[in-house]
């Protein structure tokens, strides 16, 4: 038993509950830690987790109610999960993402309106809630850099004889791929020339200098809406368009409102359109031309800085291992599974990706059923993913290899949501926690006296077996 297992033995449990209300949906993660603060630092963990149904809580705009409705199953969830008797101590956070910053954006009074409702539900439970509040881009690039380093201990470490101490090791960069933005943060020891894409942590009597960048509109929904958009305008908004990302046997039909709602395909919008008229889409599975499609997306020229990434956005040189999560992973994961290729270096992705897209639709789908409504965005999701990594942040043969694509690490989700709650409760301290006992001395007494018993009880089995081998040498010796 390790000393981590005895200390959550031997304290009640704290919760914390954070719901990440995303562009595309919301879940709700229960973390658990130690109730004694001090034993709380290196050992809060992932209790449990719920997905909720639906759309994001942006999606609800205009329908009253309906954002905080969504989120009851999930509310009843957690009142199961979290004892009685800790309700009332337990903190909830809500965080919102790109879509909520795109809907502010676009209709300030509607997302004010949603977070009202969402707060609304929340304290009908009887938790203790702790607000609701739109992260800013930079915000959610750097509570994704504090999970994945938190849960790999790259901050802190506890050691078997009780104390905390720090592993000395260096930390990872994150790359986080949502539904309406995608985020990169590393820390780097170049000078940021863009000081809005840098950040100062002090953790654990260190100190951070953090490149993060969020970018708007990269995320994956909405890039598939840009890359419809742009593929529409160019076959001039015509009722049946050729999509080459969409395998060959695969066709759909959208209303334009589908396309042009967001305001991430505004410049792309007619300038005069029916939103209830239909389009259909057709599927070509042209590799070539989907990258010339997709490369489109990317603005690489006019550089302002030293260097850029994309959109004339400055980044130093990455340097380090890299997590990459959420639909990284899951693009990452499917590749391996429809091409059986590992993809480990940027021309390994770049096959996977061309044998992906030469795929029919009725293949994939005998490969895939569960993967149905999303079969056909894999293609372009892996362009994109791959102009993204290896054009945009730089990534070649020697740094691609240092990336890992991850969806958990041990029994916690990958994700902004931990860091968030961390960093919000305190749990994270400034400054060094320097050595810290991992029991009170109740409880070390407690340890002490089950030990002797133990000890006492061997002693006796140890006796008796003893007695029972002279007793039976003795007949042995009278025969």
């Amino acid at each position: 038993i390790t000393v981590s297992l005895l200390c959550l033995f031997f304290y009640p449990l704290q919760h914390g509950i954070v719901l990440d209300a995303g562009s595309s949906h919301t879940a709700l993660y229960i973390y658990k830690w130690p109730a004694d603060k001090q034993n709380g630092t290196g050992v809060v963990t992932q209790h449990s987790d719920c997905h909720v149904e639906g759309g994001g809580i942006s999606s609800y705009a205009g329908q009253s109610g309906a954002a905080g409705r969504s989120l009851e199953a999930c509310l009843d969830q957690a009142v199961k999960d979290i004892p009685k008797e800790r309700h009332h101590n337990t903190p909830v956070y809500l965080g919102a993402t790109a879509g909520m910053r795109i809907l502010n954006i676009s209709n300030p009074t509607q997302s004010s309106q949603i977070l009202e409702e969402v707060g609304q539900k929340v304290k009908s439970y009887p938790f203790d809630y702790r607000g609701a509040a739109i992260l800013s881009g930079q915000e959610e690039g750097a509570y994704g850099w504090v999970t994945a380093n938190y849960l790999l201990e790259n901050f802190i470490k506890y050691g078997f004889v009780g104390r905390w101490f720090s592993p000395g090791r260096p930390t990872v960069g994150a790359l986080d791929l949502g539904g309406a933005s995608t985020q990169i943060t590393f820390a780097t020891e170049e000078a940021v020339e863009d000081e809005r894409d840098m950040m100062k942590l002090r953790l654990y009597g260190h100190e951070y200098s953090l490149y993060t960048h969020s970018f708007l509109c990269y995320g994956q929904d909405q890039l598939l809406k840009r890359l419809l958009a742009h593929i529409v305008k160019s076959q001039g908004y015509s009722q049946v368009v050729t999509h080459p990302c969409y395998p060959a046997d695969y066709s759909r039909t959208l209303k334009m409102d589908d396309i042009f709602s967001s305001p991430c395909t505004a410049r792309d919008k007619p300038d005069s359109y029916d939103p209830e008229s239909g389009l259909t889409l057709q599927g070509s599975g042209h590799y070539e031309h989907c990258v010339g499609n997709v490369s489109v997306l990317f603005s690489f020229d006019g550089c302002p800085f030293s260097r850029c990434s994309l959109d004339k956005v400055f980044q130093p040189n990455i340097t380090g291992s890299f997590m990459a999560f959420s639909a990284f992973f899951y693009v990452h994961s499917f590749l391996r599974q429809i091409t059986g290729i590992t993809v480990s270096t940027p021309q390994l992705l770049d096959e996977a990706a061309e044998a992906l897209c030469a795929m029919r639709y009725s293949q994939l789908l005998s490969l895939a059923p569960a993967e149905r409504p999303r079969l056909q965005n894999y293609c372009a999701s892996s362009v994109f993913i791959k102009t993204l990594l290896v054009r945009g942040y730089g990534f070649d043969d020697a740094s691609f290899p240092l990336i890992s694509f991850q969806k958990k690490v041990g029994d916690t989700s990958m994700g902004w949501a931990l860091g968030y709650m961390l960093t919000l409760s305190s749990l994270l301290p400034a400054e060094s926690v320097g050595v810290r006992k991992t029991l009170t001395l109740g409880a070390w007494g407690t340890l002490l006296f089950l030990f002797i018993v133990l000890l006492l009880v061997i002693c006796a089995f140890l006796l008796l077996r003893a007695r029972d081998r002279r007793k039976k040498g003795g007949d042995e010796s009278a025969i």
